[in-house]
């Protein structure tokens, strides 16, 4: 809707413009030449119109008026500088001639009129569209670009690409966050994550130096998003340490680390520790890149997430959108993956079918966004969301649960920035909210809240 409003917008000014040009030469002339004016008066009431002792225009053109003889007229072509008559050539014409030119150009204001009338309706016409969905918010930096850092791990044999944004432990979150140079938040609620939304990840604690979370190998992974019934971006955790005999070697595979473990050379240790850790690149593909990295206020939700790849710099680069979150403070979020499919191809991240399982437990939170209202950039087009928690609260987590937001009437429709105000509008029974089932299945998606100027 904005497109048509910009392009009618110039084409009515443009028309209007010419009606205004048009119409008031014509009317400035009639009102000259029927006000009853002596020939005394002229040059001061008239003197942008007057040259000599017969009307001309300044900037060019033809003007139409009596001769002295009622039965010619005279037709007084001006040049395009104001010059007296005298000095301009007359071309005398018969009184049907004049009739028949003068009706031409009462015929030209009448299409004139009937065009202003046309673009009349159509501003209206608009106008009416714009007030049904009340009025258009463009916040400051509703999209910006954050850039994270990559780890490299490793799946069968083959490099994985994954970054990693929450902990369900302060002890990872901080240790990670000192290595990786980037913020990992504490997220307590993960540690709620049933297995069956989990994937499970091995971590090592000594051996072979390298990017791994505590600074040795990589992790390795037990699916990627190629296997979309077993991958989460969610990970349970098995600690892989050497035993002080052994040689240690890169393991780049679950299966090689059971025979080592068989062989007694290390020890497994499972842990209470879920951490949020999305592939990015994997060894059947990767996640999708935006086809235009221009962001604007205007960047839509949909068609990819990810703006950059750069496996040699070992960074990739998101979209971050804004929003609130309970209390009204500015957050913003990236998008990795979500349940159900339609969904997660729309915008353009990992399908996460196993994030499903989130929805009846207690570790996933609200996130509530609007379907119609205030115009502006959030998922649906309208205002930007609103969750119910951030880093720093103990009901925090980066899966949300979906909540759709409607106006019972979008003409009415306010800014709401807190949960308090949903809560609000919503006893007073001016807008629902209801638990979004696209495809009518459960849709959980992983939006970690991040820091796009640290």
């Amino acid at each position: 809707m904005d497109t048509r409003l910009k392009y009618l917008g110039v084409f009515g000014l443009l028309s209007l413009v010419a009606v205004l040009l048009t119409a008031g030469f014509v009317g400035d002339l009639d009102a000259a030449t029927s006000s009853g004016r002596g020939a005394n008066q002229y040059g001061d009431s008239t003197k942008s119109k007057i040259c000599g002792d017969k009307l001309c225009i300044e900037s060019g053109g033809r003007i139409i008026m009596p001769s002295q003889n009622k039965t010619d007229q005279t037709i007084c072509f001006s040049s395009r500088v104001q010059v007296p008559c005298e000095e301009l050539k007359y071309i005398q014409i018969d009184e049907k001639t004049f009739n028949a030119m003068k009706q031409e150009i009462e015929d030209m204001k009448k299409k004139i009129d009937a065009k202003n009338q046309e673009l009349r309706e159509i501003k209206n016409s608009l106008e009416a569209n714009v007030t049904e969905y009340s009025s258009i918010l463009r916040l400051a930096k509703s999209n910006v670009p954050v850039t994270i850092p990559l780890h490299q791990g490793y799946y069968m044999g083959k490099s994985v690409y994954y970054i990693i944004t929450d902990s369900s432990d302060k002890t990872h979150a901080d240790i990670i966050t000192k290595n990786q140079g980037w913020r990992v938040e504490l997220a307590p609620l993960l540690a709620n994550a049933s297995q069956a939304a989990l994937s499970k990840t091995y971590m090592f604690t000594n051996g072979v130096k390298g990017d791994g979370v505590h600074g040795f190998q990589g992790e390795v992974f037990t699916s990627t998003p190629a296997q979309p019934d077993s991958y989460s971006a969610l990970t349970s955790h098995v600690h892989v340490t050497w035993d002080d005999a052994a040689t240690p070697r890169i393991l780049d595979s679950e299966k090689v680390i059971l025979g080592e473990e068989k062989q007694g050379l290390v020890t497994l240790n499972k842990l209470n520790v879920v951490l949020n850790m999305p592939q990015i690149v994997w060894p059947e593909g990767q996640m999708p890149v935006k086809a235009n990295a221009t962001l604007t206020e205007d960047t839509p939700f949909v068609g990819g997430q990810v703006l950059d790849i750069n496996l040699e710099n070992m960074t990739t680069t998101f979209i971050a959108h804004r929003g609130w979150d309970a209390d009204g403070r500015t957050i913003y979020y990236i998008v990795t993956d979500a349940t159900p499919v339609g969904p997660a191809i729309s915008m353009g991240v990992t399908n996460a079918p196993k994030n499903a399982a989130l929805a009846s437990g207690p570790a996933a939170s609200d996130m509530f966004h609007f379907m119609n209202g205030i115009l502006d950039a959030g998922p649906m087009g309208f205002q930007a969301g609103i969750t119910s928690s951030a880093p720093g609260d103990e009901n925090y987590s980066p899966m949300w649960k979906i909540y759709f937001i409607e106006w019972k009437d979008p003409k009415s429709a306010l800014l709401l920035q807190t949960k308090n105000d949903v809560d609000v509008h919503e006893k007073a029974g001016l807008i629902s909210v209801n638990l979004a089932k696209p495809m009518n299945a459960d849709h959980i998606v992983n939006c970690p809240i991040v820091d796009p100027f640290q």
